[in-house]
This record gives C-alpha cells, structure tokens and sequence, in this order.
C-alpha cells in the first residue's frame, strides 16, 4: 500500500509529532496526523510488522483525540479516534447482501479437483485454465460494503441472502479501513467477502483470560471469532484483537464514465487491489497456478505449512481466475461452479488406549482420563485424554486395549473420535466404572437426569479436600499470592496442610528447611495468608467451593446476610426468593449449611479471624436507599457504571443482575436498549434517568 518514499515520510512525520507531544496541535496538522496513525495502524495490524512501541503509538493517538476534543468540527467519519463507539448496541438489524453469500463444493483429495477441472473445462470450453490458489481461513464469514470511498456497512453472512448489519462492530477490527481510496481505480459502490479470525495467540492469551476468571476456555478460534461479532459492548469486541483477511469482490458499481478498471479482470487483480487499498487480503499467500495438477501439488505443499502460520486454516479454495470465465460458468443454488475448497485431513493420528484413571474433582465429580501411547497430532505429544463419563466410553465403545482414532482441531482438547472394533484381538478389556472412589472408597452416586459419578465423602476425601485448598487459594477467591497448585499439593504431601485452616497455621519452621523456600518467599507467603483474613464476605463465599456458587452468585449470596452464619437459619424459600437463585442452587447452599462439619469448619475460620460479617450491609443497612433495588442501563454521563453501582451500595440499596418484579428502580442512561422496554411493562418498576438517582442519593451536586 505504502512506497518507500511514503513510508520514510510517515515514519519522519511520526517523529516529528512525538518531539512536539504536549503542545497543542494546529488544526492544519490534525490531518497529517491521522495520516501517521492509520500508516501504523497498517503497519501493526496487516503487516504485522510495526515500525513504532505501543506506548509511542497510545502518545500520536492521545494527541488526536486531544485536538479533536477541543473541536469538534474537524472531526470525521474515518478518524482513528471514531473505531470504537460509545454505548452498547440496541440490536442488529437484518440486511440483504447485494449478491447471496453462496457456499463452496467441498473436495478431499487430487481425484475430486482433477474431476472439478473437467467439469470446468467443459463448461468454459478452455482447453487449460489459470487457477488462483488461496488459504482457506477457518473463521467467520463477513460481508463488507464501501460507498464513496467510507465504511458504509458489514454484515455476517446470516443465510446466505439476509445477515445481521455488524458495521458498529467491524469499525473495532483495526485490519478493517474505515475509508479506503476505491474512487483511485474508478468504483463508487463495491461488496467485498472475507472472514474475521483470531490468530493462535491472541486466542491462547484470550482463553488464558478466561480461565484465569474461572471461565471455560473456549474451543477454537472460530468460535471465539463469530461469538465475538455478536457482542454489544463495542469495547470489548475490540479489547479481542480480531483480524479480517478479505479476500472476494462480489459486486462493484462504476462511478459515471468510468470503465472497468484491469484489476478487476481477474480474481487475483482484485486480491492486488484490495492489498494496495490497505486491506489484509491474501495477496501474499495467493498463487496463480495454470493447470490442475500444479494446484495439486500446491496444496499439498500448503498443507504441511499450515502449522508455522499464526491463523488457522482448514484448507485451500481453488478459484477460476478470469472473472469472465466464472461469469460464463455460473453458479448453482447452493454453490458458484467456478471455484471449490480442498479441505485438508483433520489432525487426526491413531494411538492405543493402555489404561484408564479416574480423577475426584473439588465437587466429587469423578472423571475418567484415558491413558494412551504417546502419539504427536497437531504438533503436540498426546499422553492423555480425558473420556468425560460413563455414558461417553460405551457410546464410542472403548475397551482397554483398542486401538483408537483421536482428532486434534486449533487449541481445541483431543477427543477420541472412535475406536477400531475390527482391530480387535480378543485381549481387550472392559472399563470398569468404579462403584466407589478411587481415593476415599466412599460409594459413589449418581444423581438423576446427571451424566457423572459423584464422591459425596467431600470432608474426608483427600482429592477433593486438596483440590479445594486449591480453589480457597486461587486469585478470584481469597488470592493467597505466591500459594499455587504445586505448592498446595507438596506441603499437602508433607503432613504440613491437611485442610483449609491448616492454611493459616503452617508450620514455617518447617518450611525454612525446604529447597526454593528463602526467607524472602516465606515473609511473602505469610503476608500474603495474613492479608486474605481481611478479604470481604463474597471472595470467602465464593471461596469455599460449594457447588453451583459463582463469583457473581456469591455477591448475591453475601448482600442476603449480615453474618456467613445466618444461613443457618435460611429455609429453601427464602433462599429461592433471592436473585438469581434457582432451586439447585438453593438446594445446594441449604445442604452445605446444614452439615456439621462444614458448620465446625466456618466457625474454625472465624476464630481465626477471617472476614465473616457483611461489612458493607452492617455499614449502610439504614442508608436512604435501604430496601431498594437498582439495575442500570445504557450510557452514564456523570457517573461510571461501577461508581453508580457503589453508590446504592453505600446508601444500602441492593443491585439486581436482570429485570424482574423484584426490581424496583431501572436508572436508563443514553441508549438504553432492551432492558428499559422490558422494565416499561412491568407496573412496579420506576423508570429513572441518571440525574434523578443522584438525587435520591445525596449527591446531585455532581450533575451540576
């Protein structure tokens, strides 16, 4: 896209504005500054290549948004300041593509693309046709439209014929121009194709995240690619680093008088044009290859190369390159008979399945683990496999001793796809799905309507108790820095932690003994225990593991009391009367109260002094907004929504997660969406803006 010469003009251009960085910006360089910014956008997000440090860049784009802060006039469409919106989105409108988003035909092997050629041969009446040869992206389809040279809309790919208007969200996905010159090559109107993926390791550090929260990671890119389309928080869909590679011209409308540019001929004079636009098109990945046997080849070179790219691809899409000649083909209801995908083998490798475990999580729930022979798919050496439960193994029929078929797709775990009865020797052996567990022998139970074996021994079962020491220490729960899962599990094997208030008397004489434990790391750790005594009711509830209880359960769980304790004198009603608490749930904190020995264990921690009493409800129980609840939507202009949020807190209110009759006042903020339609049929609810909570709270001052 760039030339040299532009790009050494850019570059000393970005220079020269980081020298000046904190004097004000004439209006008459608010251009070239965006010119600067869009270059290194370009040069980080399409090129991956970036010729300036994050925090240079964050400098360039605060000066601009500086500028443009202070007038408003000068302010356009495409400025790298207007990609991420305010607000959430209402809603996504559905919108017809200019031309159906057809499917491809689908070939596995040389013998289904030779048969392909002919058929294409026979139709075009060429004796040898030119094949433009491309990464198939496994991610998700998007279709994008440009008017006048600006982002008009982008929409999903839907059925084919009507898809979802995404426009706010593409505008966050920075491969993606918000303007692009279409009128250089005489186009006024064009629709272009493409996919939007998550490489490998922004989806590793995306599902890292997650997991770091207590969330389940998610099973591929794609996935976390398409759910990610959908979001409404404009924010967050560009907090995921999502990436657009654009790689089809659907349908173009001339400006008057102009005629068809050459780069539109061809299908890989589009790619060309797209690529000089400043879009990540698959220019550089592309090949135009003459006759079948040549894209044969090229594909099953590509394939051995699909592991060293940082995006998944699941094969390669083989298109007639002349666009007159896929005109003069055509195209069926379901697929244009100029183009097809060569999907490539699934990771996929057979092993033998030697030996099952069978693990006790922290709830009881008792999985077993396939231990098979070391077999390497997908790049990684697979040992083991998880086989979920009962059910599972007599569904796919596995014996010890079968030989197996396990796939292997992205990030996503290996599973067994199926097991080879045929391959059979009469030496195998059924898996018995112990009756009692493998470490306590308590008997097992499986509950009703549930798939998984249980371990109900929780006290006296040493996995459990370990794997919920684990959890009591883990960041989201009291985050005891510094005491992970390895340590937990050593001092466990050293008699030196035998249950969950043993945290808090460790026997640190001991511990000094040990290798890698210095007095550094010892005054660290004890700190560290010292300090998680003060964490607030909520962290201790979510903390102590009981089944079905979340992080957010957990807060609605501890605003219900004054006291861990009081509890105790819950009924299941009342526990069903708090928000978001179903009948499992309830269930499950009602048995957890009622234990005696989870009772011995609560008021052990309390002697010790860990945080039992629900200081924020003891402090503002009598505050002016005691009784009420409170559920925000839309865009706060005083306030953020956390601050709003604690502001009811502090003056004893209670918040709610969702709208319901327990909901007495729905504050709506600009662009209040689906929330305040709803909360508008229910009678009870009060409908407030955010100037008239400020006042019930005291603090209207701040409105002024």
């Amino acid at each position: 896209m760039y030339t040299k010469e532009q790009t050494k003009a850019l570059q000393q251009s970005g220079i020269r504005f980081l020298e000046e960085a904190g004097k004000p910006l004439p209006s008459s360089s608010v251009e070239s500054l965006r010119d600067v910014l869009r270059f290194h956008e370009y040069r980080y997000y399409v090129m991956n290549d970036p010729l300036l440090a994050d925090a240079e860049y964050d400098r360039l784009y605060k000066m601009l948004e500086k500028a443009e802060a202070a007038d408003s006039s000068i302010v356009t469409p495409d400025s790298p300041t207007q990609r991420v919106s305010k607000g959430l989105i209402k809603d996504f409108p559905k919108v017809q593509h200019l031309v159906p988003m057809l499917s491809l035909d689908n070939s596995y092997n040389a013998e289904d693309l030779i048969d392909f050629d002919r058929k294409a041969r026979e139709l075009s009446g060429a004796q040898e046709i030119a094949y433009c040869v491309e990464p198939k992206f496994d991610g998700a389809s998007i279709s994008l439209i440009y008017e006048n040279d600006m982002l008009y809309r982008g929409a999903t790919r839907g059925d084919g014929v009507v898809g979802d208007d995404i426009t706010t969200n593409i505008r966050q996905i920075r491969s993606v121009p918000l303007s692009a010159k279409f009128s250089r090559y005489g186009i006024q109107q064009i629709e272009i194709r493409g996919e939007v993926l998550m490489n490998k390791n922004h989806f590793k550090a995306y599902n890292d995240a997650l997991e770091e929260q207590g969330l389940p990671r998610l099973a591929n890119p794609r996935n976390a690619a398409a759910g990610s389309l959908r979001i409404k928080d404009p924010k967050e869909v560009s907090r995921r680093n999502l990436e657009a590679f654009l790689y089809h011209v659907s349908d173009v409308t001339l400006l008057p008088g102009h005629r068809q540019p050459e780069q539109l001929l061809t299908h890989s004079g589009t790619l060309q044009m797209l690529w000089e636009l400043g879009f990540r098109s698959p220019e550089k990945e592309k090949k135009v290859l003459k006759g079948i046997q040549a894209v044969v080849d090229y594909c099953l070179v590509f394939e051995k190369q699909r592991d060293d790219l940082s995006y998944e691809i699941d094969g390669m899409v083989i298109k007639v390159n002349q666009l007159e000649m896929q005109e003069q083909m055509g195209m069926t209801t379901h697929h244009p008979r100029w183009a097809i995908a060569y999907k490539f083998k699934a990771r996929q490798a057979t092993s033998r399945l030697k030996a099952v475990e069978f693990q006790v999580g922290r709830t009881g729930a008792v999985t077993p683990v396939a231990k098979i022979e070391p077999v390497t798919v997908g790049g990684v050496t697979v040992g083991s496999i998880s086989v979920h439960n009962e059910d599972y193994i007599k569904d796919k029929d596995l014996l010890i001793g079968d030989t197996i078929l396990i796939e292997r797709s992205g990030d996503v775990i290996p599973q067994v796809v199926k097991s080879f009865p045929e391959l059979r020797t009469g030496g195998e052996k059924m898996i018995a799905f112990p009756r009692n567990c493998p470490v306590c022998g308590y008997p097992l139970e499986k509950p009703e309507g549930e798939a998984v074996w249980r371990c109900n021994n929780s006290n006296n079962c040493e996995a459990q108790i370990v794997e919920r020491i684990i959890h009591f220490t883990s960041k989201d729960a009291m985050d005891i820095r510094g005491f992970g899962e390895a340590i937990v599990k050593k001092f466990y094997a050293l008699g030196y932690l035998k249950d969950i208030p043993g945290i808090y008397r460790l026997p640190f004489d001991k511990i000094r003994s040990l290798e890698g434990f210095g007095e550094k790391s010892i005054t660290n750790l004890q700190a560290a225990i010292e300090a998680s005594k003060q964490q607030p009711l909520h962290r201790l509830m979510y903390a102590l593991g009981i089944r079905y209880i979340g992080e957010t359960t957990a807060k609605v769980l501890a605003n219900a009391v004054h006291h861990l304790l009081d509890f105790t004198s819950f009924s299941l009603e009342q526990l069903q009367e708090l928000e978001d608490v179903g009948p499992k749930v309830a269930g499950s904190v009602y048995q957890f109260f009622h234990n005696d020995q989870n009772i011995q264990l609560l008021k052990e921690l309390e002697a010790i002094g860990l945080q039992f009493k629900n200081l924020k409800k003891d402090l503002h129980a009598a505050g002016n907004l005691s009784g009420q609840t409170f559920l925000f939507t839309g865009t706060l202009v005083q306030l953020k929504r956390s601050e709003a949020e604690a502001l009811v807190e502090q003056h004893g209110g209670k918040l709610l997660s969702g709208v319901s009759s327990k909901l007495n006042y729905l504050v709506a903020g600009e662009d209040a969406g689906s929330k305040l339609e709803k909360a508008k049929k229910i009678a009870t609810i009060k409908v407030i803006s955010e100037k008239e909570f400020l006042k019930m709270t005291g603090t209207d001052s701040l409105s002024s």
